[in-house]
């Protein structure tokens, strides 16, 4: 759980300078939802070229080098980080250099060829992040998850910073400096796809800096990585050979990566979808967009932004937070398992998979009941020009729960050797994803929305595959009442409370505003911990269980609200 904690304050962290730099890039109106949008459609096939040249590396040496040092070898543990180093260096590499040969063509299959320069601007993160992965699973796989952490808060921090300073740089240019603007060829046309690039030049350079960072970590701490040299020597764990090692390494990390691959496929059948669909839509929607080519992408493009910009950003937080849990889990198994203690890994299942719809639950039903509010809080003023943000997110916070439960038992399941699974169950879910998207998009009262509705579907249907193999393998210490329902009612009254307290504000002072919503969202938050408190969801080895538990229950004890 230190662990857990180490990478869940980081991840925090991470994803709000993301909706900082994310949200500076919104109000500015030259970039927008349409900006959005083609951000979203360059970094989705960015991410699936991304995840398949870095196939499960993170995971994959995780669980290899926690395997090896549980068992004593700590020379076969430093050999396969060796050898992973120099392998997915070169699959990285050739990672790049597909993505730039092939920006052109791929971002017209997405429909806006606008996001080829946001692919080439992108394309060197490949290899960067490739190598940065290996040396992130050899830290986790030693249970030391602080430079994983730190590497991807300062990537975050470099990334948010130059985000706002290239795109400003550009807003400048555009209004103030005409000779110049006509120079670089800045014109009112293109200077949102400008824009968008340059936002991605950034997350280029930002991950060269995380990877400098992480190799300098590497060569100031290499004695401590090798733990002891008298140690190492000893050691009489066998060596085996380079083709052995990739063999072993691939086997791996290859089935452990099929779901993060079948997960970016899934976002990109939004981008492939949604944006050429919507093109043959909008004009039986908005008669007098008919015949206007450049207008229909345009408003395409906008609602895909909405989609990809303001709602992903929002329902991306709880998963952010959620995968410490996944990134300790696999680890923490694979060590209960390779000492054969079955009961010590269903613990830990367990207890994480309680935590992490304790996590999912408030998020989900917070953003549902209070979707238009939350959105005015954050993109004062942008309402206005996404009136379809409300509903869509409304819609869209169901698959939180999903996504957060399914990735946990991902997790789970890669610990225990059921590598393929999560990659099977979630292709099932993208299967019924694609069908249900070139369906309901195409009809005119649904368009847009289609795409957040088959997503709760293919989220559904992954999570209650893993869950029942899940269950089949592994005995689970599961109670109903403390896993669905004392957390339901929780929620309940959580929503309840936190609904109340808007309304009756917006009642009594006959407009609704920013600090309303604060504090109805801080309602919501004092209401859901004492009710899991009260209710008693966690126990008292639940607590313990948690960095400083023991005073946190011994503080509760004394204030009477647990026994």
């Amino acid at each position: 759980m230190a662990g857990v904690f180490t990478i869940m304050f980081a991840q925090v962290f991470i994803k709000l300078l993301g909706f900082l730099y994310r949200h500076v890039l919104i109000v500015i109106p030259e970039f927008g939802d349409e900006g959005s949008g083609l951000y979203g459609i360059g970094f989705n096939i960015y991410m699936l070229l991304l995840t398949v040249a870095t196939v499960g590396i993170p995971g994959a040496i995780s669980k290899l080098v926690s395997n090896r040092i549980a068992k004593g070898e700590l020379k076969e543990a430093k050999h396969i980080f060796k050898i992973a180093l120099l392998l997915f260096t070169l699959i990285g590499l050739a990672g790049t250099i597909v993505m730039l040969i092939s920006a052109k063509s791929m971002a017209s299959l997405a429909g806006n060829e606008a996001a080829a320069g946001v692919l080439i601007a992108l394309a060197p993160s490949v290899v960067f992040v490739a190598i940065a992965a290996v040396i992130r699973g050899y830290f986790n796989g030693m249970y030391n998850m602080k430079p994983a952490s730190f590497n991807q808060a300062l990537e975050q921090i470099f990334k948010a910073g130059l985000t706002i300073l290239f795109v400003y740089m550009i807003h400048y240019i555009f209004h103030n400096q005409a000779d110049v603007a006509a120079q670089f060829g800045i014109t009112e046309s293109n200077v949102t796809a400008i824009m968008a690039v340059w936002a991605n030049v950034a997350t280029t350079v930002s991950t060269a800096i995380g990877l400098l960072y992480l190799f300098v970590y590497f060569r100031i701490h290499r004695k401590d990585i090798d733990t002891v040299n008298k140690e190492i020597m000893e050691d009489k764990s066998e060596i085996k050979s380079l083709k052995s090692t990739i063999k072993m390494i691939l086997s791996l990390s290859i089935p452990m990566s099929l779901a993060s691959i079948v997960s970016a496929i899934n976002r990109n059948i939004d981008s492939f979808t949604v944006n050429n669909i919507l093109q043959d839509v909008l004009p039986i929607i908005n008669p007098t967009l008919a015949g206007n080519k450049e207008l229909i992408v345009s408003e395409a493009t906008r609602l895909y932004g909405i989609l990809a910009g303001k709602v992903d950003m929002l329902i991306g937080l709880p998963l952010s937070i959620n995968i410490a849990f996944a990134t300790a889990l696999v680890p923490a198994i694979t060590e209960a398992i390779s000492k054969k203690n079955e009961a010590l890994a269903s613990k830990r299942i367990s207890y994480s998979l309680k935590l992490s719809i304790l996590i999912a639950l408030p998020c989900s039903i917070g953003l549902m009941c209070l979707a238009g509010p939350i959105l005015e809080l954050l993109f004062q003023g942008q309402i206005a020009t996404s009136p379809e943000a409300p509903l869509l997110l409304q819609i869209s916070s169901l698959t939180i729960l999903f996504t957060v439960v399914n990735q946990t038992i991902n997790a789970s399941l890669q610990g225990i050797g059921k590598l393929y699974v999560p990659a099977l169950a979630l292709l099932c879910g993208v299967a019924v994803k694609l069908v249900l998207n070139l369906v309901l998009i195409r009809i005119p009262e649904i368009n847009v929305y289609g795409a957040a509705i088959s997503s709760i579907c293919c989220h559904l249907i992954a999570t209650i595959i893993v869950f029942c193999v899940l269950r089949k393998n592994i005995k689970l210490e599961l109670s109903l009442k403390h896993l669905i329902l004392k957390p339901v009612i929780a929620v309940t009254l959580m929503a309840v409370f936190a609904m109340a307290s808007f309304y009756a504000m917006k009642y009594a002072l006959g407009h609704s505003s920013r600090i309303m919503t604060i504090v109805s969202l801080i309602v919501a938050v004092i209401v859901y911990l004492l009710s899991v408190v009260k209710l008693n969801v966690l126990s008292k080895e639940d607590y313990n269980l948690l960095p400083g538990g023991e005073k946190i229950y011994k503080i509760l004890s004394k204030i009477k609200l647990v026994k």
